[in-house]
């Protein structure tokens, strides 16, 4: 990724965005209206947890999770999460509400109050709740109910059709594999750009940190902690990272390689987790395995190569079957002034920096190079709107806004093609607000964030305030008479489906988890 000016190749049209679609997963605490996360079990109307397609819980069972079809549009994409949102809100009781940042609201110090999702008495959904706790046990509960927004993007195949008849090499499916892994080695590189712009977790609730070793400064008089020039915690080392990965060597040059990769480390043990143990002293398993990583989900990344998995099959192994599909963009916060965790623009710009990281010269990514990028990402999110802040690239030291607005500059002609295509003004104006918040650090949802606090009083109340305003709009939203019946159905399906499971079920779970270990 070069300083040099880009250009759209010459076999590029804006027609060829139109196969562009695109999903969301949103996850979010339930909260109760003193603050603390949510005690209650998942909402009964909203169906099963295990087999609802749209409607299920990420870590505990207080912390949900909305997942969008994937759609042509984004304000179809949008419309679906905020109609998800609308079915949650009125299933809700005890006036409880949905806490609108990424870092967590209040909740007790003891690991075990905070109540792991529960998936029933099937053995996937004993599995299911079992890599849970092993993910407590191995990095603590707290850090588990961090949460955040993951935008999928598939690119049209008339695109890569195109590239790859003016390329004329190789197989299609290995072109199309290699573009894409192409496109998440530019998201790594750009991911500081991507905190900077979006970030939204500069603050945290003093629960969150207690007993645990921080720098983090009081924000004024209230419970809460921050870093005054700071951008997205949750990326940070007390979010939602770990130590044991650092040292993985998971690459994305090539698929074959990225999946060995993967695969080695789910099957290496690591000797602080055998310390741990796969069972406690009566007997009862507490983590999958003491492997690296428990299964594949378990590591993190901000952005994942994706390919659809059928029924019993691990993501490697769909990978391996039928290549890249799309791509999963992972290291987006929470926007808090959305009713939904995230605005069109957002989107849209996403949009815009995805075509960007695809179409852009992407050298294979080496370890001193991830090493330097780590760097740069920490830097960005404890200091990234300070004054002067500068990261480091392949030519030296560079300062960090200068370079967002040198590569904001760059992808003006890919708004441009996609605005042509939609006949609209949407991607300009996504890319416009991202250069005002590049060159103006106040604009930026983290200062926002930090100087809404100390005006209402600490990130609990603003994360209240913002809850109840949220709620109130989405409770005034009407779903149409069709979509109800058909949300209906679907919850009742699901419970259905999670029944059959559990009748379904010929082994022992004891047994069923030795396939894991």
């Amino acid at each position: 990724m070069t300083q040099s000016v880009f250009r759209l190749p010459v076999w590029f049209s804006p027609s060829l965005v139109a196969g562009m679609q695109r999903g969301i997963e949103k996850e979010g605490l339930r909260m109760q209206p003193d603050g603390y996360a949510a005690k209650t079990f998942h909402p009964a109307k909203l169906g099963s947890k295990l087999t609802h397609p749209y409607i299920t819980t990420d870590y505990s069972e207080n912390l949900l999770e909305l997942i969008t079809d994937p759609m042509p549009s984004i304000k179809q994409a949008l419309d679906m999460l905020r109609d998800l949102h609308v079915l949650v809100h009125r299933s809700l009781e005890n006036n409880e509400l949905m806490w609108p940042l990424s870092m967590p609201c209040m909740s007790s110090d003891t690991d075990s109050d905070i109540p792991l999702a529960d998936y029933g008495s099937s053995n996937i959904g004993k599995l299911k709740t079992l890599y849970r706790s092993g993910l407590g046990v191995r990095y603590g509960r707290k850090m588990q109910t961090i949460a955040g927004l993951h935008y999928n993007l598939s690119i049209g195949d008339d695109l890569f059709a195109a590239w790859h008849k003016a390329a004329g090499t190789g197989s299609f499916g290995d072109f199309k594999n290699d573009k894409y892994l192409a496109l998440i080695r530019n998201f790594k590189r750009l991911t500081p750009l991507v905190l900077y712009l979006l970030g939204a977790s500069p603050a945290v609730c003093g629960t969150f940190v207690s007993g645990r070793n921080h720098t983090l400064k009081p924000l004024g008089g209230t419970c809460s902690y921050h870093e005054p020039d700071g951008t997205s915690l949750r990326m940070g080392k007390l979010g939602y990272t770990n130590s044991v990965q650092e040292n993985l060597d998971i690459r994305y040059n090539q698929l074959d390689e990225y999946i060995a990769g993967l695969q080695a480390a789910i099957g290496t043990p690591y000797a602080d987790f055998e310390r741990i143990g796969v069972d406690d002293a009566d007997g009862n398993p507490i983590q999958i395995n003491s492997h690296i990583l428990q299964i594949e989900n378990e590591y993190y990344s901000p952005i994942r190569p994706k390919q659809t998995t059928k029924a019993g099959e691990t993501p490697t192994a769909a990978l391996a079957a039928r290549g890249i599909a799309y791509v999963e963009f992972r290291a987006i916060d929470l926007d808090p002034y959305s009713d939904i965790g995230i605005e069109t623009s957002t989107a849209c710009f996403l949009e815009v920096l995805a075509l960007y990281c695809l179409l852009t010269d992407s050298p294979y990514l080496m370890p001193d190079e991830e090493k330097r990028l780590s760097q740069n990402i920490d830097t960005v999110v404890n200091y990234g709107r300070r004054q002067g802040i500068t990261i480091t690239t392949k030519t030296g030291e560079v300062c960090l806004h200068d370079w967002i607005v040198h590569h904001l500059s760059q992808m003006q002609v890919i708004a441009d093609a996609f605005d042509a295509h939609h006949g609209s003004n949407d991607y300009r104006s996504a890319l416009a607000m991202m250069q005002g918040k590049a060159t103006n650090p106040e604009f930026t949802l983290s200062a926002q964030i930090i100087a809404d606090s100390y005006r209402v009083g600490g990130t609990w109340a603003l994360g209240k305030l913002l809850a109840q305003k949220h709620q109130a709009e989405l409770l005034g939203h009407a779903l149409s008479r069709e979509d109800e019946a058909k949300f209906d159905a679907i919850a009742q399906q699901s419970l259905a489906k999670q029944a059959e499971l559990e009748a379904a079920d010929d082994i022992e779970f004891a047994q069923y988890l030795q396939a894991y270990r």
